[in-house]
C-alpha cells in the first residue's frame, strides 16, 4: 500500500517507517530535516521535504497516496499538532484520501478517566498542559471530517520493541494499566488496523 508518515522523523513515526518498509508498503516519509530520518535506504521509501505548517506543502506530499499515518509531534511550541493535522485533514480531503490512522494521547475524550492523579493533575494539568490542549484540537479536526479515521491513544512512551502485549480497545472504566507503552507497539498497532482495514471512525486506547 502507498502510504505517507507524517512526523516520520520523530521517536513513534521512524517506528512506523521502519516496520512499514518491513511489510513492504510504500512509504513516503514527510520530514523538515531528512538528516534526521534513521532509516535504511530502501527502494520503497521516498522522502519528501516539507514543511507540516504549510498546507500546500502537505497537499503536494499527500496527492495519490492511499493512507496517511499522523505521529507529529510539537517540541515545545504547543500548537504543531493542531495546525499540522488540520493541513492534513483539508489536504486528504481536498485530494480524495480517504484513511487516516493518527496518533493522539490516553486522556482524550472517555479516556481522561483511565489517567490516575498524578497524570490528570500534574502532568496534562501542569507540566503537559499544552501538549493536552494541542492533542484535543488535534482530535477535533479529525472527529469534524469526513474521513475514514481511526485515532490511537496510547499511554506514555517507552523503550523496547515490539511485544504485541498490551491492552487495546479498553474503556474509560478500565483502571488496571500501568500507563506505559513502548513506542514500537504504538507503531504496531497503527499499522495493524490499517492492515486490517479496522476501526473505521473510532478511537482505540492503548496501554499496558
Amino acid at each position: 500500500m502507498k502510504i505517507i508518515v507524517f512526523g516520520a522523523t520523530g521517536s513513534v513515526g521512524m517506528e512506523i517507517v521502519k516496520q512499514a518498509l518491513k511489510q513492504g508498503h510504500e512509504v513516503t516519509a514527510f520530514v523538515r530535516n531528512p538528516n534526521k530520518l534513521q532509516v535504511e535506504k530502501s527502494s520503497n521509501l521516498q522522502l519528501f521535504k516539507g514543511d507540516i505548517a504549510n498546507a500546500e506543502s502537505v497537499k503536494k506530499a499527500v496527492q495519490n497516496q492511499e493512507a496517511v499515518l499522523c505521529a507529529i509531534g510539537d517540541g515545545k511550541v504547543g500548537e504543531i499538532r493542531d495546525i499540522g493535522t488540520k493541513n492534513i485533514v483539508e489536504a486528504m480531503e481536498k485530494t480524495n484520501v480517504k484513511r487516516l490512522i493518527c496518533q493522539t494521547t490516553l486522556g482524550m475524550g472517555d479516556s481522561y478517566n483511565n489517567l490516575n492523579f498524578i497524570w490528570k493533575h500534574i502532568m496534562f494539568g501542569f507540566l503537559l498542559k499544552k501538549a493536552f490542549h494541542d492533542h484535543k484540537l488535534q482530535e477535533q479536526h479529525i472527529l469534524n471530517s469526513d474521513l475514514n479515521y481511526t485515532i490511537v491513544r496510547p499511554s506514555a512512551f517507552t523503550d523496547g520493541g515490539i511485544t504485541q502485549n498490551y491492552k487495546k480497545g479498553f474503556d474509560g472504566s478500565f483502571k488496571k494499566l500501568n500507563l506505559k507503552i513502548s513506542r514500537a507497539d504504538v507503531a504496531y498497532c497503527m499499522l495493524e488496523v490499517l492492515n486490517k482495514n479496522k476501526s473505521i471512525k473510532e478511537a482505540i486506547s492503548i496501554s499496558n
